[in-house]
C-alpha cells in the first residue's frame, strides 16, 4: 500500500493542509470529469481497493507527533474520498486525534445521495462540494457521472445538507472552455447556490493538463463568469488575476463592497495601497467588516 499522508502543503483557499489519500494506489471515481488531473478511467459505484483505518491513523499520528505546522486535516483521494467504505467511523477517529486542526474534504458533492455518507460528513468541519453545472445536459458532458447519480436530486440533497451542517460548506466550479462557460449556465448555478446557501463559492478553470482534450477559459472571461454569481461571496484563485491595481476612493470603495463582498486575494491582488490604505480606515470606522468564510477572508460593507 502506498504512503497515505502527503503534504504539509500549501493549499490556494485552505492554508497548509496535511492530505489523506484514501485512495492511494490508484484512480477510483464515480465521475470521470473531462479536467481531472488524473488519467480518465470509468466511473466506479465503490472504492475497491482502499487503506485499513488504523493505517490511516498511525500516518496521521505519527505527522501529529512530529510537531509540522498545518491547518487542516484534509479527506482526498486518486478519485472520491466519499466512496471510501468507513468514512464514518475514520472521520470519528480523526476528530478524536486531531488536535487543534480542522477536518476538511473534498469531494465531488455525491455523497449527499447516500444516507450513510451524508450522515459521516455532518462531522467533517469544512466540506467542499463541486458543482460544476446545474443543467443536467451539461453536468453529464462535464463530470461524467454514474448514470444513476441525478444532478437534481443532488443539488436538492445539497440543500438538505445545509440545513442540517453545523460546520462550513464551500462550493467549487471549475469552468471548462465551451462548456459550461456562458450566461445560462452561471444562471442556473446561482439559482441552485442561492438555495444551497453555502459559506463561499470557489472559481477556477484548467490549469493543468486534464485527462481529455479540454480547454481552459481565459482570466478575463473566468472573472466576467464569475460576477453572474450574486447570490453568495466568490473566490477567485489568487493566480487568476492580472492588470493594473484600482485607486478607489472612498464612495467607490463602499458602493463595491455593499454590491459585492471582496475576498482577501481580491484585495491583494486587484487594489492599490491607496485603496488598501482606505480599507484600513473604514475597517477601523466599522463601516466595513471581515468576516472569515472557511479560511478566507472577506471584506463587506457594514
Amino acid at each position: 500500500m502506498s504512503k497515505i499522508t502527503f503534504g504539509p502543503i500549501s493549499s490556494r483557499r485552505f492554508g497548509l493542509s496535511l492530505g489523506i489519500d484514501l485512495s492511494p494506489n490508484q484512480k477510483q471515481c464515480n465521475f470521470d470529469c473531462v479536467y481531472c488531473e488524473l488519467q480518465a478511467a470509468k466511473p466506479l459505484e465503490k472504492s475497491l481497493i482502499y487503506p485499513k483505518i488504523k493505517n490511516i491513523i498511525d500516518e496521521v499520528q505519527s505527522v501529529l507527533k512530529s510537531n509540522v505546522q498545518f491547518d487542516f486535516l484534509t479527506l482526498t483521494a486518486n478519485g472520491e474520498p466519499t466512496l471510501y467504505p468507513h468514512l464514518k467511523e475514520l472521520v470519528y477517529e480523526l476528530n478524536k486525534i486531531k488536535q487543534d486542526k480542522k477536518l476538511l474534504i473534498l469531494s465531488n458533492g455525491s455523497g449527499v445521495l447516500n444516507s450513510a455518507i451524508f450522515d459521516a460528513l455532518m462531522y467533517i468541519d469544512v466540506v467542499k462540494f463541486s458543482l460544476d453545472s446545474a443543467m443536467e445536459k451539461t453536468f453529464y458532458r462535464v463530470d461524467r457521472a454514474l448514470k444513476q447519480i441525478k444532478l437534481e436530486t443532488m443539488i436538492e440533497q445539497m440543500i438538505t445538507f445545509r440545513e442540517k451542517f453545523l460546520g462550513e460548506l464551500v462550493m467549487e466550479v471549475l469552468i471548462v472552455k465551451g462548456l459550461n462557460d456562458n450566461k445560462d449556465e452561471m444562471l442556473a448555478l446561482n439559482e441552485a447556490f442561492d438555495k444551497i446557501r453555502p459559506s463561499r463559492v470557489d472559481f477556477s478553470t484548467i490549469d493543468r493538463p486534464p485527462a481529455y482534450p479540454v480547454k481552459g477559459i481565459s482570466l478575463e472571461k473566468l472573472e466576467e463568469l464569475s460576477m453572474y454569481i450574486t447570490s453568495v461571496p466568490v473566490v477567485l484563485a489568487k493566480h487568476y488575476y492580472k492588470g493594473e491595481k484600482i485607486d478607489f476612493n472612498i464612495q467607490e470603495l463602499l458602493k463595491m463592497l455593499q454590491l459585492r463582498a471582496q475576498s482577501e486575494f481580491d484585495i491583494e491582488n486587484k487594489f492599490s495601497q491607496h485603496s488598501k490604505d482606505i480599507l484600513e480606515k473604514l475597517i477601523k470606522e466599522r463601516k466595513v467588516v471581515v468576516e472569515n468564510l472557511a479560511g478566507v477572508k472577506f471584506y463587506k460593507k457594514a
